[in-house]
């Protein structure tokens, strides 16, 4: 859940960019992106997914349920984000002094560390090639 958290707080934040929503908007008015929406709501999973969703919207108690996961989610994702700029600039700044060799190596996780996070990660984003839109 780590990855969606971060990918759902980004898109929050993209929300909030008047330039990053005019982008949006114009990719929506591209005939193609319509035709492939069009597509995809048509498709068995699409529909199936709304009406679960509508089904679980007549419920007040899942909808608060819902809106608190999503909020969780949300707060989650922004400490994810603030970790990684926090990196970047750390990175950026190694950078600028010319010593990103040796520190690089000092920072490295090991093998073992990683596999079982590349793992978890794995699971939580789907492939998205593999998704079948017709």
């Amino acid at each position: 859940m780590a990855m969606n958290s971060m990918l759902l707080a980004q898109l929050m934040k993209d929300m909030q960019d008047p330039e990053m929503m005019r982008e949006a908007q114009q990719m929506m008015q591209d005939p193609s992106f319509q035709a492939h929406m069009k597509k995809t709501m048509q498709s068995n999973g699409f529909q199936e997914a709304m009406e679960q969703t509508q089904e679980s919207m007549k419920d007040p108690e899942k909808v608060k349920e819902m809106e608190e996961q999503a909020q969780k989610s949300i707060e989650e994702g922004n400490k994810q984000l603030e970790e990684l700029e926090k990196q970047k600039e750390k990175l950026a700044a190694k950078e600028k002094k010319g010593d990103t060799e040796d520190s690089a190596e000092d920072e490295k996780p090991s093998a073992a560390d990683t596999s079982t996070k590349e793992e978890e990660e794995v699971e939580e984003v789907p492939d998205i090639t593999s998704i079948n839109l017709n």
